[in-house]
């Protein structure tokens, strides 16, 4: 049930990357607070993106060619009968309560992308901030089964977040040069997720990701 809609270590990266994938981070300051939610953990400061986004190598968008969802295999056990997903539909949820199996029989999840309210588990998704055939694409064809599940499966770090299901199903394997989240005011802290993530997990930048150009006003002094 929906409550609350609101409408919608490496070559250094070029200025056009960063103005491309951190868009609307300079108009962070001002913006006004969202409905109280949790958050991922590791969200890093602009700061601490623009750096870690300087470090990103830069490199041509790969193939999905052998792509396949089962070669990140998520989603895992975390603790007792909990599973990933269960996991953050606890961390990021209100007042959520589970049964014997670790699944949510209530609770309320409120959706930063998008600025939607639920009351039922199964109107949210949870996220994968870098897709999994993005990852793919950006050097995780390369990786063993082990660290590709690990990624699939990352609390510690801002990539898994619970969101509007067809918000998620609509940003598919896209990445910021053509998918932001619909509510704009979260596009600032949607972009230092995606940096961090790339960043700490060694992927790298695709030449998509730097397509486009906003406002001189709007890119990281």
């Amino acid at each position: 049930m929906r409550v609350t809609p609101v409408p919608a270590r490496f070559p250094r990266v070029t200025h056009h990357a960063a103005a491309v994938i951190l868009v609307g981070v300079a108009a962070l300051v001002g913006i006004s607070a969202q409905p109280a939610s949790a958050t991922p953990p590791g969200i890093p400061s602009k700061a601490t993106a623009q750096s870690q986004l300087n470090a990103l190598t830069v490199a041509t968008q790969g193939s999905t060619s052998g792509y396949s969802r089962d070669l990140f295999p998520h989603w895992i056990t975390i603790s007792g009968s909990c599973n990933t997903r269960e996991q953050v539909l606890k961390r990021d949820g209100t007042s959520v309560v589970v049964d014997s199996a670790c699944a949510a029989t209530s609770g309320r999840w409120y959706s930063p992308y998008d600025g939607a309210t639920w009351t039922a588990a199964s109107d949210v998704d949870i996220d994968h901030v870098v897709p999994l055939a993005e990852a793919w694409r950006s050097g995780a064809n390369s990786w063993t089964t082990s660290r590709r599940q690990s990624f699939a499966n990352d609390l510690t770090r801002p990539q898994l977040i619970a969101v509007t299901d067809n918000v998620n199903q609509s940003k598919g394997d896209q990445d910021p040069s053509t998918w932001q989240p619909p509510l704009s005011s979260y596009r600032c802290t949607y972009s230092k997720m995606w940096i961090t993530v790339k960043y700490n997990w060694g992927l790298t930048l695709q030449t998509s990701e730097m397509a486009s150009r906003p406002p001189a006003s709007t890119r990281p002094r």
